[in-house]
């Protein structure tokens, strides 16, 4: 599995994600910030299997449908209980970024569990709630794609429409901290880090936090 990173909404510092398996070419991109010529290059050789949301603010999705139309066969995916932020700029907060972003309805509903398939690669969906009702996580070959539900030594926030603090450290606890602490963990913002480095330090949710 190969990973390569963009930064299309500097102001918000939003990481995007192209993903794709070698062997068959299929690709997956995560959190598509901002609509980009960026990545269209990297594109070409690809087939864009899968758009995939780790959760509905309009700072992971604006970029959506510029994607999409780049192939008719993309399928767009976010968990069912975002799915309504995909086209609701009120919900997804981008009335109040100037941007009013109104998506068209996900192809794809995930729920926990879920496995995306590029080419022989799987990637499991994770629901980790807490950041939004339905935000995700989605692991792979001992690659973490966190979204905003973890961070290096942060967390997402919670106090947004949808958003529980007791919920998103029972989200992290209760499966995030069950993979090989050797995981290396891809944010939605900021550096990368790894399981192990955020159970030890992460100031909120690791053994160091003063909770």
């Amino acid at each position: 599995m190969k990973i390569k990173t963009f930064n299309l909404l500097p102001s918000f510092g939003t990481n995007t994600y192209l993903v794709w398996e070698e062997e068959s070419g299929q690709a997956m991109l995560i959190d598509p910030a901002a609509p980009s010529e960026e990545i269209v290059p990297d594109l070409a050789s690809l087939t864009l299997k899968f758009i995939v949301l780790t959760h509905g603010h309009g700072d992971h999705i604006a970029g959506v449908d510029f994607f999409a139309k780049l192939n008719k066969e993309t399928q767009v995916c976010i968990h069912e209980k975002d799915s309504n932020l995909l086209t609701d700029p009120n919900l997804n907060f981008s009335a109040y970024m100037d941007l009013k972003i109104q998506n068209k309805p996900a192809d794809i509903l995930l729920q926990d569990g879920d496995v995306l398939q590029l080419g022989k690669t799987e990637i499991q969906v994770l629901h980790t709630p807490g950041h939004t009702q339905g935000g995700i996580c989605l692991y792979s070959e001992n690659v973490l794609f966190s979204g905003d539900t973890l961070f290096n030594r942060g967390i997402g926030r919670t106090d947004l429409l949808g958003g529980n603090y007791q919920a998103l450290v029972n989200s992290i606890k209760k499966k995030l901290w069950l993979l090989p602490d050797s995981t290396k963990v891809y944010p939605g913002h900021g550096p990368a880090t790894t399981i192990g480095e955020e159970k030890m330090e992460n100031p909120i949710v690791g053994l160091m936090s003063k909770v």
